[in-house]
């Protein structure tokens, strides 16, 4: 079966004006993760959602977070396995996110947590939630 094509990714300055001031969050987020995990890969798939693309950052085969931009700033998406739950919901998260992952409904592929990040405290939670999802056994 042949794998469709890659779609382009959006422009910097289209991205940078859907953003608006989040834009450094934004940066800063991929900049840390790239920090994390060298040969992180963006990945754009087209959505119908408001930006029209959704950025998938991947590291090796593995999906680690989904941003989705919207107007004026950006949900991170992320599913956690039972045990990365386990491990968030001991840690230091906000009260809110843990909130967000005690409510999710469980899948067997685990949770998928999504939310708006519109500051950079917001960025080091989006951190620490891929920490919890990749955290060795």
């Amino acid at each position: 079966m042949k794998k469709p094509a890659a779609t382009k990714a959006p422009s910097a300055a289209a991205l940078t004006t859907a953003l608006g001031p989040t834009a450094s969050a934004w940066r800063l987020l991929i900049e840390d993760l790239e920090f994390d995990f060298p040969g992180l890969k963006q990945e754009w798939k087209p959505t119908k959602l408001e930006f029209g693309h959704v950025c998938l950052l991947k590291h090796k085969a593995r999906t680690l977070v989904y941003l989705i931009p919207r107007k004026g700033d950006f949900e991170a998406s992320v599913v956690l396995g039972e045990r990365a739950v386990i491990l968030a919901l001991a840690g230091d998260l906000p009260v809110s996110t843990k909130r967000l992952i005690e409510e999710a409904k469980p899948y067997v592929e685990g949770r998928s947590i999504r939310f708006p990040v519109s500051s950079l405290a917001q960025v080091d939670t989006v951190r620490r939630l891929v920490a919890f999802k990749v955290a060795p056994r």
